[in-house]
């Protein structure tokens, strides 16, 4: 059967009119997620070791620049959510942008966006229990203890809270989040003090003068600050959590708009404010990518045992991210499932109404990363933090894609686009898929790591292909069958 009879049947009978789940892998969740479960996602989304730890070595090589650069990719960031917003107040959907690839790109798009984010997530949390295992051996009393057994427990533990059902994950999730919140304001706060009093950080008096006696806004030229963006923008990956969430909340017309519209103040003062705030503090030649700007700060002022309680922060905004990256993971493979682009026992949920099976299959992949951790502890977080960069990117495209399709699809009356709108279309979301690719092609400029990245796209497009030709008789057997009940 074609793809066009089944896409018609499909406007013949939406879902918004019947008042059916249009993806099958939508049923069987519960609805625990509260609106400060979701708002706390989407503020631990817009945090993480991007500026906790990151921001030191951005600030090193860009300068004061820097705070544009992130201003800049918050804007874009922001679009992306802002579409993805309006798609869930359209339908919410736990299989999130795969669920409306599937709508609007038609099944293999949805195929691609579910294994490109996957391959993200599975990497990223390789990364994360790397960093956990790294910033545990920051103690002494954990040191003897190797590097591979302390990223398997981390595993476990964050797999068991997974598990158990999604009101433990958003509780563990939000109290994160809290964390990460309350070191940024207290920062900002010590910081504002600083400034105010002109309290001497190390040998420099905080101000304008720290900015322009050492090389102005781009101290080593304009390129540097461009170049860094493709950095910056890997900052701002997990904003797309607020999508997957919205749909195991009981009130997604509240709570997403409100949600999405927080981000963007967010990143300016999370983000921009605290950057500035550094700029202000100490040169830019200070910071170093081997310590958290935050912790250089604290330090130059003599606050006691500054490293110990930012090194606490860096390893909760890891264990978030490990986190976030089984919850979403395991969402998304389950819709695919469904549809027959996963393996068959990611659809399985447990007694809580958790899709244990995607999550499982997330952990596994990541026991290759406690296996990396004993082959080669001193390159595996390198080896995959860059190929999670090639998962975001495309996960972020696709957004935009299936944004630009509904919005013509609404123009044709096919269908209606709720109040809560991203502005603009289609020229910001052209603009925004021209800033991502730019974006990825400026990690040429890194020969050591970036480049090799971009090398393994030509590798990871043959296994989508490879991959494609061992489900598509699934999936059309699963189109099939979803057409019969949708037109009985």
């Amino acid at each position: 059967m074609s793809k066009d009879v089944v896409d018609a049947a499909k406007v013949a009978v939406h879902p918004q009119a019947t008042g059916t789940p249009a993806d099958a892998g939508d049923a069987g969740y519960s609805k625990d997620l509260k609106s400060r479960h979701v708002n706390m996602i989407a503020i631990g989304g817009a945090i993480g070791t991007g500026l906790l730890l990151g921001a030191g070595g951005r600030l090193h090589t860009a300068g004061p620049a820097l705070a544009l650069a992130y201003l800049v990719c918050g804007v874009f960031a922001f679009f992306v959510v802002r579409a993805l917003g309006e798609l869930v107040l359209y339908r919410p959907s736990s299989g999130s942008f795969v669920s409306y690839a599937r709508e609007f790109l038609g099944e293999k798009g949805a195929y691609v966006a579910g294994w490109m984010y996957f391959l993200n997530w599975s990497t990223t949390g390789i990364a994360d229990i790397t960093a956990i295992a790294l910033y545990t051996h920051y103690w002494s009393m954990f040191t003897p203890i190797p590097q591979w057994v302390l990223a398997l427990i981390a595993l476990a533990v964050v797999l068991a809270v997974n598990l158990i059902s999604v009101k433990i994950f958003g509780e563990m999730e939000f109290w994160f989040a809290i964390v990460k919140v309350a070191t940024i304001v207290g920062f900002m706060a010590i910081g504002i003090f600083l400034l105010a009093t002109q309290h001497k950080v190390g040998a420099h008096a905080p101000g304008l003068s720290v900015i322009s006696d050492h090389g102005g806004l781009f101290p080593h030229g304009m390129m540097p600050a461009v170049l860094v963006m493709q950095g910056v923008i890997f900052a701002y990956a997990a904003l797309e959590l607020v999508g997957v969430a919205a749909g195991e909340t009981a009130e997604p017309q509240k709570v997403v708009p409100r949600a999405v519209n927080s981000i963007m103040w967010r990143v300016g003062l999370f983000y921009v404010g605290s950057v500035v705030l550094l700029a202000l503090l100490l040169p830019g030649s200070v910071y170093s990518a081997a310590q958290s700007p935050f912790v250089t700060v604290l330090s130059s002022i003599g606050v006691p045992a500054a490293g110990d309680v930012m090194n606490l922060v860096v390893l909760t905004a890891a264990m978030s991210s490990l986190n976030s990256g089984l919850y979403s993971t395991g969402r998304i493979l389950r819709s695919m499932a469904m549809a027959g682009s996963a393996p068959k026992f990611t659809a399985r949920m447990n007694r809580s109404q958790v899709p244990y099976g995607g999550i499982l299959l997330t952990c596994g992949v990541c026991v290759l990363g406690v296996v990396l951790n004993y082959l080669v502890p001193e390159q595996a977080f390198e080896i995959v933090l860059e190929i999670a960069s090639l998962g975001i990117i495309s996960t972020w495209v696709i957004i935009m894609l299936c944004h630009m399709v509904f919005v013509r699809r609404a123009k044709q009356g096919l269908v209606t686009r709720p109040n809560f709108r991203l502005k603009g279309s289609p020229v910001t979301e052209i603009v925004t898929i021209a800033f991502l690719l730019v974006c990825l092609g400026m990690m040429w400029n890194d020969p050591e790591v970036g480049r090799k990245t971009l090398l393994l796209i030509p590798v990871i497009a043959v296994a989508l292909v490879a991959g494609w030709f061992g489900v598509r008789r699934r999936v059309a057997r699963n189109a099939d069958q979803e057409l019969g009940e949708l037109t009985k």
